[in-house]
């Protein structure tokens, strides 16, 4: 790490220039002799991915920021103190430790976090940031977790591990023993130093592929912020044999929403034409897979086995996902439906339909926006309908 990035001057420099174009800050080149044009940009761009994704980082000073894969690889501060707030204990090893973000928040539930990553700058960089927030309970290791976890005589209340979905021979992976580290092939191992391991996995993970891959599973958390599925948490437990469960947050601004099932749950959905509400589930509860549950909890009609929407004649208060009211229903006739729409402008949302929205609105000329909500979807009697709907 250039410690010189930290001078007064040149971090007025990366503070005054954050809207600039990057492309012509570089091509002018540094005006310090001791930062290169390079270390300024990576600053400049790490930053301003930090004010959304880590605003407790963008908004504290003095703080230096790793590569772009380095950020775009880092939990949120949504997702890591959502992380947090399922482990307790003494002693957590966070074995794949990267910019520190998940190490962060752990420190504030576990006495004494131990970060460990492979990459030294990185881990230099997470070590002075650390400083910066007078963190004191977090040890760094710069190495493979692996190889420290066997030379030490110590057992760990948790391991958690963020394996990287990216591989050297096979590029993006799918399957959690193609990542690194291989969890499947070290989990006797993992559980010989921790009763508890918890695993973030990439939403492209499939739930029951990654299941079979392990052992000792008890829950798996869905994690969505603003509607869209950005983590996969498997908390393992040593010797756990029961149900397993299956928790789904959506973190919104003001009200995150939850719903919780259990895997291969046996409930069965009911069906019925649609009704005066219609409901769509958030994204981390279709992930998940909780169709049919969705049904018998909230005690909600599906319209069709695949269409994944919901209908009552009453209003179901604090629905995980979006309520619309029905104002009409009719069949899906792009010439007729283009008459219903006098201004052309209409949200669109397909569920099992065999047209997308692009091809819709194509065929259609309407536009995207306004206060009117289409869903283009097939009702129990596979005729497929349109539901002219205004948000509940």
């Amino acid at each position: 790490m250039n410690k010189n990035i930290l001078n007064q001057e040149v971090q007025d420099f990366i503070e005054q220039n954050l809207n600039e174009n990057l492309t012509k800050l570089i091509l002018k080149g540094s005006p310090f002799e001791t930062v290169s044009t390079q270390e300024l940009a990576q600053q400049i761009e790490g930053k301003n991915k930090c004010a959304k994704k880590l605003p407790l980082w963008f908004g504290t000073q003095n703080i230096v920021y790793p590569p772009k894969l380095n950020l775009e690889q880092t939990s949120s501060e949504l997702t890591a103190n959502y992380k947090a707030a399922l482990v307790c204990g003494n002693s957590l090893l966070d074995a794949t430790g990267g910019f520190g973000i998940d190490s962060f928040y752990f420190s504030k539930k576990i006495k004494e976090v131990t970060h460990c990553e492979l990459n030294e700058e990185l881990s230099e960089l997470v070590v002075h940031n650390q400083q910066q927030f007078g963190i004191e309970n977090i040890k760094n290791h710069v190495g493979d977790s692996l190889d420290y976890i066997k030379k030490l005589q110590q057992k760990f209340d948790w391991i958690y591990i963020d394996p990287s979905r990216r591989n050297d021979t096979k590029g993006k992976v799918f399957l959690l023993e193609d990542c690194l580290p291989n969890v499947p092939d070290n989990i006797d191992f993992l559980f010989a130093h921790s009763d508890q391991l918890l695993i973030k996995n990439s939403p492209i993970l499939d739930i029951t592929s990654t299941i079979n891959e392990l052992t000792y599973v008890k829950e798996i958390h869905v994690i969505a912020v603003q509607n869209e599925v950005k983590e996969l948490l498997f908390l393992l437990e040593k010797e756990y044999a029961g149900e397993i469960h299956i928790k789904t947050v959506n973190l919104q601004k003001t009200e995150n929403q939850y719903f919780s099932t259990q895997y291969k749950n046996e409930e069965v959905a009911s069906y019925a034409l649609p009704k005066k509400y219609v409901y769509e589930p958030n994204a981390a509860i279709m992930k998940a897979g909780a169709f049919q549950e969705i049904s018998a909890q909230l005690q909600l009609d599906k319209l069709q086995q695949h269409s994944h929407l919901y209908t009552s004649s009453e209003i179901v208060k604090n629905f995980p996902g979006r309520t619309f009211k029905i104002n009409q229903v009719v069949p899906f006739d792009k010439k007729k439906l283009a008459k219903l729409i006098p201004d052309k402008k209409a949200n669109i949302t397909t569920r099992n339909f065999p047209e997308t929205v692009a091809q819709i609105r194509k065929k259609t000329k309407i536009k995207d926006g306004g206060n009117l909500y289409l869903f283009f979807t097939t009702n129990l009697e596979n005729q497929k309908i349109v539901l002219f709907c205004e948000k509940a």
